[in-house]
């Protein structure tokens, strides 16, 4: 079955607690936290400390991307803040898999973002040391922002390059009760879906369209 992380990006800042309460008796598997520093992309949103204050109100399985510069200098700070996750972009580490054992030897799950314009290439010596796959299917920095097709060719070129690896592909950006069938039939295991979740009047009925394997007619 597919997960579903919502991500907190698009949630109520102001009543945090409350919005992760609502997601996970709605369904939700993950929590997806969007940890952005205003140089890698263009916003800042939250540190370990909002990871942390939500840790104890919440037994779901928390998703920390790191859209940040040298993320290698915060990850033990995610680790203790309650992190099960910690995925990385590519594009931010120099020495992509020299952070990727850091991840590893903290006891936390390790996994890389792409972004649109990144080729899947930049996995091929890296594969037996992560756990997921990000698919960035926008450009990383907002809320909001339309699904970018050629997302769909890349994901399924990747389920064929992990093969019977037990690696979890996400896909992030643009995840709508449209898009949602169109990504979980091209490969994706994880869906990360913030307006589609929080915007929305009703979020569990929203969780549960995003899980349904139906398509739109």
């Amino acid at each position: 079955m597919v997960k579903i992380a919502p991500s907190l990006l698009s949630a109520d800042f102001s009543r945090l607690a409350e919005e992760v309460k609502k997601v996970e008796e709605g369904g939700a598997h993950w929590l997806h936290f969007d940890i952005m520093d205003g140089h890698f992309v263009p916003n800042i949103t939250m540190g370990p400390q909002v990871v942390s204050s939500l840790r104890s109100q919440s037994s779901l399985f928390f998703d920390v991307h790191l859209m940040i510069e040298k993320p290698e200098r915060y990850l033990e700070a995610f680790m203790r803040a309650g992190a099960d996750l910690i995925t990385v972009s590519a594009e931010a580490c120099t020495h992509l898999h020299r952070v990727l054992q850091m991840i590893r030897d903290l006891g936390v799950k390790a996994g890389v973002a792409l972004n649109p314009a990144t080729p899947l290439s930049v996995l091929e010596y890296i594969l037996s040391d992560i756990d997921l796959v990000l698919i960035m299917s926008v450009n990383p920095g907002f809320g909001g922002q339309k699904f970018i097709p050629s997302a769909l060719p890349k994901i399924r070129r990747l389920k064929e390059l992990l093969g019977d690896r037990p690696v979890h592909i996400q896909v992030d950006g643009g995840i709508s009760a449209e898009t949602a069938p169109l990504v979980k039939e091209a490969g994706a295991t994880v869906l990360v879906a913030g307006t589609a979740i929080f915007g929305e009047p009703d979020a569990v009925a929203a969780i549960k369209m995003l899980k349904t394997e139906k398509k739109l007619v």
